[in-house]
């Protein structure tokens, strides 16, 4: 059937993938699926196994329900040129994509760059805002370049670039070890004493090529949702109080009780408009569209640290983003599709410019 002939939008929500955030993605991709509209769209559930296998059809349904267990390749090939005619075949059945997917191989720019060869329009930000919003030693010399402030960080490629010693001299203690390119705190460690740090350097160095350490800054977690394509527009901001040591992948995930949310933040109406300009700052350094989640810290003195941009951000039950738009009065339902729009309407931008000399 062809595209004109149907009534419905088609949204293809892709969800899983090859990370270390797979088990993260099906709750949000979950959640993403129960908010479409289905008067209005007509959901086609695509997953990726962790081994990068494409399963649509009941087989991506069985694995979302069983959380994970159980496949159906579609077709069984694994290497990444399989996924290129997966992604055109894509094109010819679906309207627009939503990638669910956290991490690398999905939050990182190469899903992006595929979904765009493939000429199909999709949810968040495009190749470059995604790259960049996952690479947080690029991001950083982005938003200081910006004059964003942010907290002092050193790059490890090795157990060997830099000592213990080294580094609690340029960044202090405690100070965190975190893989560049990943989230949902996977990989990261709270330095406070030599013997932690090797053993959290080397679990580090097991998701991630580039590791930073990065000098802690004592304050309120702060975070804001952004949303928009040319005109970007944040939320109110809200406040997570971790009961862990900090907010670790347990405490965001495992834990019933791992953190408290304030939404929206107990913060005064100057401090609200700082947080949300410099949200839209940050993901204008960038280059972001479609939508971003932007993490801060506030000191007790009142100065505000940008911690990191997510540019897929978590459609979990205990997920900000969504959290924050529903505070700041967009239902879930009307969120995606936004979200959903914004995707047609830069994808149909793109498609007017013009790509000849002549």
């Amino acid at each position: 059937m062809s595209k004109v002939a149907r009534n419905k939008i088609r949204v293809g929500v892709l969800f899983g993938g090859r990370s270390a955030e797979h088990e993260v993605s099906l709750r949000s991709a979950k959640n993403v699926i129960a908010a479409i509209d289905k008067a209005r769209y007509d959901v086609v559930p695509i997953a990726i196994s962790k081994q990068g296998t494409w399963i649509s059809g009941s087989g991506a349904k069985t694995l979302l329900a069983a959380g994970g267990v159980g496949e159906r390749a579609l077709p069984a090939v694994r290497a990444a040129r399989g996924a290129i005619p997966i992604a055109y075949d894509l094109m010819r059945t679906i309207d627009v994509v939503f990638p669910v997917l956290h991490g690398t191989h999905g939050e990182d720019g190469t899903m992006q760059g595929l979904l765009t060869l493939a000429d199909v329009p999709f949810v968040g930000p495009g190749v470059l805002g995604s790259a960049v919003g996952m690479d947080k030693d690029v991001m950083k010399r982005l938003l200081r370049e910006a004059g964003i402030p942010t907290a002092d960080s050193v790059i490890l490629r090795s157990t060997s670039d830099h000592s213990y010693a080294s580094l609690v001299k340029k960044l202090g203690l405690p100070f965190f070890i975190k893989p560049a390119n990943l989230g949902s705190s996977v990989g990261v460690h709270k330095i406070k004493q030599a013997r932690d740090f090797t053993m959290a350097l080397a679990d580090a160095l097991r998701y991630d090529t580039k590791v930073l350490a990065e000098r802690f800054i004592p304050g309120r977690e702060i975070e804001c949702s952004v949303i928009g394509n040319e005109k970007l527009i944040a939320s109110l901001p809200g406040e997570i109080r971790p009961s862990h040591e900090f907010y670790t992948y347990e405490a965001k995930y495992l834990d019933p009780n791992g953190a408290a949310l304030e939404i929206p933040a107990a913060l005064s109406k100057k401090m609200t408009r700082t947080v949300q300009s410099l949200a839209i700052r940050a993901c204008k350094a960038l280059c972001l569209e479609g939508m971003a989640r932007v993490d801060f810290f506030l000191t007790q003195d009142g100065a505000v640290y940008v911690n990191e941009l997510n540019t897929l951000p978590g459609f979990t039950s205990i997920s900000m983003y969504p959290k924050l738009w529903e505070a700041s009065g967009i239902s879930q339902k009307k969120l995606v599709d936004t979200l959903i729009r914004l995707a047609l309407a830069r994808h149909a931008k793109e498609k007017k410019l013009f790509r000849g000399y002549v």
